[in-house]
């Protein structure tokens, strides 16, 4: 009777610490960590797998959330994925932001074939290198293109609620590498369709100008060049396309040099946390699919922001935090609705998922040009105004009414 109890308890003791070690789901991320975009997006990520675990998890296994720092270089992107690969293991991967970076994974990715849901990599270059067929890559962020017409979209409407505006003259400054490089590509071929007759810049954009500029997120930081021969120009629209590191550096240069023109535009991923703080934002129209204002219209925005602060005693200032967040809900939606890892029904079920995200819209998969699995397909028009980002449009969610023409420098 004692050898039977002392084996029973033998079992019940292997059997309590089997339950206790629950084998985890490993999501394996990719950012940088040094951009506050990679950093916040990260913690959104922090945030939804502790929110997920904290209510039991997912198929009664925890997540494990690993996260590698790319540094925004192609080849530590690279190496990353062979890691979590190889030595973490994961079960999936996740993140990004980098068009570049994602240029040089997306053949690591190709060699495992992991369901990946993707965040950043907005060239289309990437879409390209992905191909057709790639059925288990999802993609979230718009694609440059997809962008684009949503931007004309969105100012075609402008000008016809503000008759005064002018949108004729258009340059654009963008960063030299891949990022900045596709999005000045994707105009030219939007302006030279409805040079044509076609697409959605049809009757909105008279005169475009391009110039490239190095970002200080690679070692530039000295826009003045561009900024004087945007001056000489006189467009009607400035627009630089770069990074959080050129946004306080590049209004301060045209302010320097008093080039003020009646729409400033910027374009980067992600914003310096203290850029509203600055009494240069004021008046700076930037895309976005996410803004805090949308807290007021949204109940799942207003649950991220206000849980965001909460943990990280900041507030979330670039989309990718929200959109981060995204990533790792949608991936766990689709995991409940397969209710197994089996990659073959869980990419059928992440087809079907539709996820009320805190971007103010539903997340609902669709093929895009080229891939089977595109998201989001589209970004919002927003102004810093008074160290905050509002929204101009689309009108049904507008918090604040449009500034026209971008203040002048002395005037602040």
């Amino acid at each position: 009777m004692r050898k039977f109890l002392v084996i029973l308890f033998v079992l019940l003791f292997l059997f309590s610490l089997g339950v206790a070690k629950v084998k985890p789901i490993k999501l394996g991320a990719v950012l940088p960590l040094g951009d506050i975009t990679g950093r916040q997006a990260a913690n959104a990520m922090k945030l939804a797998v502790k929110e997920i675990n904290e209510a039991g998890g997912v198929l009664g296994r925890p997540l494990e959330l690993i996260i590698v720092d790319d540094e925004m270089k192609p080849e530590k992107g690279a190496a990353a994925i062979n890691k979590l690969a190889t030595i973490d293991k994961v079960d999936f991967f996740i993140g990004g932001m980098s068009s570049g970076v994602h240029l040089a994974q997306i053949p690591i990715l190709k060699k495992y074939k992991k369901i990946t849901v993707w965040i950043g990599a907005a060239s289309h270059l990437c879409e390209q290198a992905i191909g057709p067929d790639a059925d288990w890559y999802f993609h979230l962020h718009p694609w440059d293109y997809q962008q684009g017409a949503s931007y004309a979209i969105g100012w075609k409407a402008i000008l016809k609620k503000y008759p005064q505006v002018k949108f004729d003259r258009v340059f654009l400054a963008y960063e030299e590498g891949a990022f900045g490089t596709a999005s000045y590509k994707a105009y030219l071929a939007m302006l030279e369709q409805a040079k044509k007759g076609k697409g959605v810049y049809v009757g909105l954009v008279k005169e475009f100008k391009g110039e490239s500029f190095k970002s200080a997120a690679f070692g530039g930081g000295d826009y003045r060049a561009v900024l004087r021969h945007a001056k000489e120009w006189n467009p009607d629209v400035f627009i630089w396309a770069g990074y959080d590191a050129d946004a306080l550096p590049i209004v301060a240069q045209a302010k320097e040099i008093g080039f003020a023109p009646p729409i400033f535009i910027g374009a980067p991923p992600g914003w310096p946390a203290d850029f509203g703080k600055s009494p240069l934002s004021e008046g700076i129209v930037l895309y976005g699919m996410w803004a805090p204002s949308l807290n007021k219209v949204s109940p799942v925005a207003e649950h991220f922001y206000n849980a965001y602060v909460k943990e990280f005693k900041e507030e979330p200032v670039t989309y990718f935090a929200p959109l981060g967040y995204t990533n790792v809900y949608f991936l766990v939606e689709g995991i409940k609705k397969a209710g197994t890892l089996e990659k073959e029904k869980l990419i059928k079920a992440l087809e079907q998922v539709e996820y009320d995200s805190p971007l103010g819209e539903k997340l609902k998969i669709a093929p895009s040009a080229i891939i089977k699995h595109q998201g989001f397909t589209k970004q919002k028009i927003l102004q810093w105004q008074n160290g905050k980002q509002e929204v101009i449009w689309p009108f049904e969610v507008q918090t604040a009414d449009f500034i026209y023409p971008f203040p002048k420098w002395e005037d602040r």
